[in-house]
């Protein structure tokens, strides 16, 4: 793995970080308030498949700058557009874990000639249920009780039997504002039902922010371009709870792409 930094534009800056060699460009986008070095397994294991992975720390995260005053999803975008530019050759996969994928998908919005594909990695119900994001403030919060912030852990990220000490560490609750800021704009209904590029839509089978009844809700809105897949015994955690088979599943759908 190497690390680039990358001129984010108004004196900021981007570090990415890159794993693989010339192949296809995968971008790998992280959850809320969590960074990229999440996805160092799954990088490896793509990397190890032929592709160049490309992981842009998010703003307050790594190298990066911090977030600046009305970040939104569009500012957000263009720093993955700009990571294709520069390490991609041009056009890429974009795949967001969570609230990574308001950004992948935003980046398929507003730069569609740079993106191959859109994978939603755990892409959490349009309306998604009640409690969740509480529990999501409590497991980021170092400063609750560990038992609590692993029961929400348990509750809201990781199936039974899986191990969800994992994401004890590894949080940044202090930029929670600023990214809920940044996901408000543009509004879901603006990027929800439109998509340029082909979309997997890759689901843990448990994962209680995407309830059964709404498990093909983007297939319904967008048709033949998404194929849906599920992973077994996995939540909303999902890649590091199942990471040879998100590899798997994104490698192969990558295959198909023209």
């Amino acid at each position: 793995m190497v690390s680039q930094i990358l001129d984010g534009g108004d004196g900021t800056r981007i570090e990415v970080l890159i794993e693989g060699g010339g192949g296809p460009a995968i971008v790998l986008l992280p959850s809320s308030q969590r960074d990229s070095r999440d996805f160092d397994d799954l990088a490896r294991r793509l990397a190890a498949e032929g592709f160049r992975v490309l992981r842009p720390q998010p703003r307050g995260m790594g190298r990066s700058s911090a977030p600046t005053a009305g970040m939104t999803l569009h500012t957000l975008a263009a720093d993955v557009a700009r990571t294709i530019e520069a390490c991609g050759g041009g056009r890429a996969i974009v795949a967001g874990h969570a609230f990574g994928h308001y950004i992948a998908r935003v980046t398929d919005l507003d730069h569609p000639h740079l993106v191959r594909g859109v994978v939603v990695v755990a892409g959490a119900a349009r309306r998604f249920p009640a409690g969740l994001a509480s529990a999501l403030d409590i497991a980021a919060d170092s400063s609750q009780p560990r038992s609590e912030r692993l029961a929400c852990l348990r509750h809201a990220f990781f199936a039974p039997g899986n191990d969800a000490s994992a994401w004890l560490d590894g949080w940044h609750p202090e930029l929670r504002d600023a990214y809920r800021r940044a996901g408000a704009t543009p509004a879901k209904d603006v990027w929800w039902p439109v998509s340029h590029a082909p979309i997997l839509d890759l689901q843990g089978a448990l994962d209680p922010w995407r309830p059964p009844a709404t498990r093909n809700e983007l297939k319904d809105s967008l048709g033949d371009k998404v194929t849906v897949r599920s992973i077994a015994d996995a939540s909303h955690a999902l890649i590091p709870e199942q990471p040879a088979a998100v590899a798997e599943a994104i490698a192969g759908w990558a295959r198909g792409l023209p």
